[in-house]
């Protein structure tokens, strides 16, 4: 059964992807297992395949959600979407690493959204 903070990061992700669909990308994986780590989502606009680390928090007691990116965190983000990538062999387009960070509480419709694009440059 999943706890509450899984319940509330799966909100996140569901909000996350309602908004990249909206922006025309191409959903194309969601909890992606590497050895690397989770990738939340992987999409796809144009040529560009995006992997994409969605931060949600109800509070700012442990800092803005996008915070949580620390240079260890962008490291396993780095090497999981690389890993992603060998494993595609067939795609030959370019790739990016963005941060979703929703701020809100479950349930709400009008959560706070930052989508910082290109983290990992």
């Amino acid at each position: 059964m999943p706890s509450k903070r899984q319940k509330f990061g799966s909100w996140g992700e569901k909000i996350a992807a309602a908004m990249i669909k909206n922006h025309g990308y191409i959903l194309l994986g969601r909890n992606v297992r590497t050895p690397y780590g989770e990738i939340d989502l992987v999409a796809q606009i144009g040529d560009t395949i995006v992997f994409i680390e969605v931060k949600t928090r109800s509070n700012d007691e442990y800092g803005m959600p996008e915070e949580a990116i620390n240079p260890r965190k962008r490291e396993h983000m780095l090497h999981a979407a690389q890993h992603y990538m060998q494993e595609q062999s067939l795609f030959e387009g370019d790739w990016r690493i963005d941060v979703i960070a929703i701020r809100g509480r479950q349930g709400q419709v009008d959560a706070e959204i930052a989508w910082f694009e290109n983290v990992c440059s």
